[in-house]
């Protein structure tokens, strides 16, 4: 019986062919591979890692705070270190340009994070958009303002509703100059009341639409009227709080 050819342990080459050293790749496999060839590119790509980190970072917080894994005050603490750091970020425009926007950052990257996402979408802690009675006091029944809330704190509150309407009188429409004052509103009048008064619901609302805008971005005229219009019956349920 005829032994059979012993079988290669890979395919055959012509033996007309001779590797050509010149065209030898030249790799050293220790060798790091490096993402960028410039300073520029290394912090870019830097910006872009530490808004990945931020974001799953983000997403956990959400879910300990659901699970009532983690006291209120840490969480509002931490989420608002993590909301300020994203939005320092995106502030340098070459990162902006790349980021492009949240929806299409996570595309690229394959991740969900839908907590972190809403979240982000809202710019503020849950705390502070939604506060409970634990985290600001509680409330009696007929939903007045909490028993520890000083007079300080109501007045904090009614001279932020004032400042931001005559900002809004004043033609003051861009995201930078309104934005920063309606955290004010939502953020004081929470240290007064928890309670869902008429038209507070709008101050989140407007808070994300907002969010949404560029920084240098302005409202429309129909816009400004329909903010003030809402702003000024949300000053109204929040007065009727305090009676």
């Amino acid at each position: 019986m005829t032994a059979s050819p012993r079988q290669l342990p890979y395919a055959p080459t012509p033996y007309s062919y001779l590797p050509n050293p010149a065209l030898t790749a030249k790799i050293n496999l220790d060798e790091e591979v490096k993402l960028s060839t410039t300073a520029a590119e290394r912090d870019l790509y830097d910006s872009l890692a530490e808004i990945y980190s931020i974001i799953i970072t983000l997403d956990g917080l959400e879910k300990a705070y659901i699970r009532d894994s983690i006291p209120e005050s840490e969480y509002t603490e931490l989420c608002g270190r993590l909301l300020n750091q994203y939005k320092s970020i995106l502030k340098d425009d070459t990162v902006s340009r790349d980021f492009v926007d949240l929806d299409t950052f996570k595309r690229t990257w394959n991740i969900e994070c839908t907590r972190a996402t809403e979240r982000l979408r809202v710019n503020l802690p849950a705390t502070v958009a939604e506060p409970s009675a634990t985290h600001a006091g509680s409330l009696n029944s007929t939903n007045q303002p909490r028993s520890s809330a000083t007079g300080s704190q109501i007045s904090l509150a009614t001279e932020n509703f004032i400042t931001f309407l005559d900002a809004l009188r004043l033609n003051m429409l861009s995201k930078d100059s309104l934005h920063p004052l309606l955290s004010e509103v939502i953020q004081s009048v929470n240290q007064v009341t928890t309670s869902d008064f008429d038209n507070r619901g709008k101050i989140i609302s407007w808070l994300i639409r907002l969010n949404g805008m560029k920084a240098t971005e302005e409202l429309g005229e129909e816009e400004a009227r329909q903010l003030t219009f809402d702003m000024e019956g949300a000053y109204a349920g929040f007065k009727a709080t305090l009676n």
